[in-house]
């Protein structure tokens, strides 16, 4: 179990981001207040271009703020240069994509290790080990040594997940996690996803449009026009 701190798993303060330029620009975050406490789920929820996965991607350290700051585990990262970004989101941050982005020539195990090998806490047999765990957890017993491209859609996004909780991170961020998976995956997805973060500690935070997933989380975030409602 990953050790657990006094400070959030993940928080934010007057986050703002424009995209475009111009009279193309859009403020697309505009002030986001948000903080992710440890051993609990948050579903972030509203209407298509409301600033959700923009946000997610700024909490992952996958893009950089116009304004505002982002801490992970304590940690200040809005303004780090990008080797500490890079180090940050391999130690503290597991994302779940929207499309699961793998390496369609490797097989499932070697997706699930790569963020292993990044990290080198593990020897190669520990990680073969944890990833083949992982799997199992997501229900690809006998698939591990499958190469990603003759897996499913739903198959791969389960890959995925297994990826993101490869290196036990401080927060989960997921992008429609569920999106490409049918309602007995989803469930066993969701529950994996919910079970380690209380029991390890660990914060979710998700972006849904599934109203029943939403319902389930610990706190729910409507989101429209570039802040929370509520």
């Amino acid at each position: 179990m990953p050790p657990v701190s006094d400070q959030p798993a993940l928080r934010c303060d007057q986050l703002h981001r424009y995209l475009g330029a111009d009279e193309g620009r859009v403020h697309v975050l505009r002030g986001v207040d948000f903080t992710a406490e440890r051993g609990r789920v948050y579903a972030i929820v509203g209407p298509s271009g409301c600033g959700k996965s923009t946000l997610l991607y700024q909490l992952g350290l996958l893009d950089r703020p116009d304004d505002g700051r982002i801490w992970i585990a304590g940690e200040l990262m809005s303004g780090a240069d990008d080797g500490l970004r890079t180090a940050a989101r391999c130690r503290h941050v597991g994302f779940v994509f929207q499309f699961h982005f793998l390496l369609l020539e490797f097989t499932a195990l070697e997706n699930v290790m790569l963020p292993m090998r990044k990290l080198g806490r593990l020897d190669p047999a520990a990680m073969a080990d944890r990833a083949a765990s992982l799997l199992a957890a997501v229900g690809l017993v006998g698939k591990t040594g499958r190469a990603a491209a003759h897996l499913s859609g739903g198959e791969q996004q389960r890959v995925a997940v297994a990826r993101a909780l490869a290196n036990e991170p401080t927060v989960i961020l997921a992008d429609e996690p569920t999106g490409n998976l049918d309602a007995a995956n989803s469930e066993l997805v969701f529950g994996l996803l919910t079970d380690l973060a209380r029991q390890n500690g660990q914060a979710v935070v998700l972006v849904t449009h599934n109203p029943e997933i939403a319902a389930r989380c610990d706190e729910v975030r409507p989101m429209r026009d570039g802040q929370f409602i509520r």
